[in-house]
């Protein structure tokens, strides 16, 4: 673990790898059953989403958004244009919120951080083997530091899920841990790739492990596997946020991401993270919306128009 850790598993040299973690686990409630997270989410939702579709939540939803291009065709001209779609919507609507991000792959953090021109929307780069997490650990800290020397100035890895679900939770932590190493003062965000841990106490272990290794956010999905964020998910994770912080006083953010589509969708997990983790959480520094699809949909929410801007 490295100074960044948010805990002190290693003051104790005389606790294994294992109960290392272990011991931290048993600082929360991992035994959740998947039919009692899904009854909770099923009546918050239907008890208080309905008051949060109002025109000043549209906008605060349009502020959390990170607008993402991750697919085989990008290139620089088209990172480029899609950049200066950001730029071009700042300067026809002053008198709405900026987005929280662009998000590439890291060969394009020049591309996106020499052509930005909005002052207060960050450079985010999947980094670390993305999607997979599946590479030489040496080879993940190389294209992170690449990353943030072109211009990245927040990092998005991918919890390897595989070790995670054999029980190696030395080799994830200490992965997360040199990874928030390299990446200092900016904001490391760890993809738990939800679907692919399948139930609710997986995602609660893999959310305390990443916490305590040294995330500064939790994320859902890579959204490149076929289940992607779900409201079960979001819960169980802003669950553990709310507990840590109850814990010390650290506030950890939030990103959902991979599938989240429509204005319905991105209701839904303001809901969450507004009930379950207060006010505070409600700004870019601690939640985030990763999304391809549903900027232009909050825009045209928002103005009443059939915009499209990005």
């Amino acid at each position: 673990m490295s100074e960044h850790c948010h805990c002190h598993c290693h003051d104790e040299e005389s606790h294994t790898p294992r109960n290392r973690y272990e011991e931290a686990f048993g600082k929360y409630n991992c035994h959740l059953h998947d039919e009692e997270v899904h009854a909770a989410v099923t009546r918050l939702l239907e008890s208080k989403k309905a008051q949060y579709n109002t025109p000043e939540v549209l906008r605060e939803l349009l502020s959390t958004v990170e607008l993402t291009t991750l697919t085989v065709t990008d290139s620089q001209e088209s990172v480029m244009r899609f950049t200066e779609k950001v730029n071009a919507f700042a300067e026809a609507h002053p008198d709405l919120p900026h987005l929280a991000t662009i998000c590439v792959y890291p060969n394009f953090a020049k591309t996106v951080s020499e052509t930005l021109s909005v002052e207060g929307v960050e450079v985010a780069c999947v980094s670390g083997g993305f999607p997979s997490s599946q590479t030489f650990q040496e080879i993940k800290v190389a294209e992170t530091a690449l990353a943030l020397h072109e211009g990245a100035t927040e990092i998005d890895m991918v919890l390897s899920v595989g070790a995670f679900l054999e029980g190696d939770y030395e080799t994830c932590a200490d992965e997360i841990a040199e990874m928030k190493a390299v990446c200092g003062e900016y904001d490391l965000k760890v993809i738990l790739e939800t679907g692919a841990l399948q139930t609710a106490e997986n995602i609660k272990r893999a959310s305390i492990l990443s916490i305590y290794a040294g995330a500064d956010f939790i994320k859902t999905s890579t959204g490149k596997i076929s289940v992607s964020a779900t409201p079960e998910a979001a819960y169980v994770m802003c669950q553990t946020i709310k507990e840590y912080f109850q814990e010390t006083g650290v506030r950890i953010g939030f990103k959902a991401a991979g599938g989240v589509s429509t204005v319905d969708d991105a209701l839904t997990y303001y809901t969450i993270v507004r009930e379950l983790l207060g006010k505070e959480w409600l700004d870019e520094n601690l939640f985030r919306i990763g999304t391809s699809r549903l900027a232009n949909l909050l825009v045209q929410a928002i103005t009443g128009t059939d915009e499209k801007p990005f």
